[in-house]
């Protein structure tokens, strides 16, 4: 089975460093790329084509414009938006249209939205 690719690109970098630190020893994750400015977004997932992207949520009653972009131009990618001074986070994927689940906000509800798990389910 193939590890799970992820681009992370959480611009505070506390959290970038925390999210790093809770998935990156894990066997079926393969950290594809780190970045530190959300305007190298887009050139990231074109060069490195992740599964998961994870970024920073600024605010949880709105989904980031990025997500319509970067899910209608890559619909089987998946991203993880965080929010930790919310202790929040919200994970969005595209069926036929952009869909978003809450997740918890720890190492454990992480590994869960990356290995597919239905946050919702378990």
């Amino acid at each position: 089975m193939q590890p799970v690719r992820v681009l992370v690109a959480n611009h505070p970098r506390l959290m970038r460093e925390l999210v790093l630190a809770a998935i990156s020893d894990q066997p079926d994750v393969e950290i594809v790329s780190e970045i530190q400015d959300e305007a190298e977004i887009r050139e990231a997932v074109e060069r490195t084509l992740p599964d998961f992207l994870i970024i920073s949520l600024e605010r949880t009653e709105e989904r980031p414009k990025i997500c319509d972009v970067l899910l209608s131009q890559h619909p089987t990618m998946k991203i993880l938006a965080l929010a930790p001074e919310r202790n929040s986070g919200i994970f969005y994927w595209t069926t036929r249209d952009i869909r978003a689940t809450r997740i918890e906000s720890s190492e454990k509800g992480i590994l869960r939205a990356l290995r597919s798990i239905t946050p919702w389910m378990v």
